[in-house]
C-alpha cells in the first residue's frame, strides 16, 4: 500500500485493504485501455446514499490524489481515500456476468447489512 502525499508515494504494503479477483482485475485493466488510461487508478469509495446507508463507489482516474491509500494488485492500481478505508478493509471485489446483467460485485466484511442490489450497505458501526 502506498500514501499519497503531495506529488510523493510511499510504499508501505501490498493487497491488505481490498483484494480483487484474479477476474475482476481483468476486468479493470481492460477498462483502463479502454479509457486510454494506462497507468491510471481504478478508484474504489464509499459515499452516503442507497437504500441501506452507504454506496460503493468505483471509477477510473487517470492520477491518484493526495491523500490517497494507493496500492497495485495484478497490474492494476488501487485508489482509496483515506476516510473509506475502515469501510472498505478486507472487502473482496468480483465480476459477475449473468444473463441479464455483469458487473462489479463487492463483498464486505464490515457490512451488517447490504441492499438487495448489492451497491448500498450499512456499515458495522452503525449496525449497533
Amino acid at each position: 500500500m502506498e500514501r499519497q502525499e503531495g506529488n510523493q508515494e510511499k510504499v508501505v504494503a501490498t493487497g491488505e485493504l481490498i483484494q480483487l479477483t484474479p477476474l475482476a482485475a481483468e476486468q479493470a485493466r481492460k477498462a483502463l485501455e479502454r479509457k486510454d488510461m494506462r497507468g491510471g487508478v481504478l478508484r474504489v469509495g464509499v459515499i452516503g446514499g442507497g437504500c441501506s446507508g452507504m454506496q460503493y463507489s468505483l471509477s477510473l482516474d487517470r492520477e491518484a490524489k493526495a491523500g490517497d491509500v494507493v496500492f497495485e494488485q495484478q497490474g492494476v492500481r488501487i485508489a482509496v481515500e483515506e476516510q473509506a478505508v475502515p469501510y472498505l478493509k478486507g472487502t473482496v471485489i468480483d465480476y459477475v456476468s449473468g444473463l441479464h446483467s455483469a458487473g462489479f460485485k463487492f463483498v464486505n466484511p464490515n457490512a451488517v447489512r447490504t441492499c438487495g442490489c448489492g451497491s448500498s450497505f450499512a456499515p458495522a458501526e452503525e449496525g449497533r
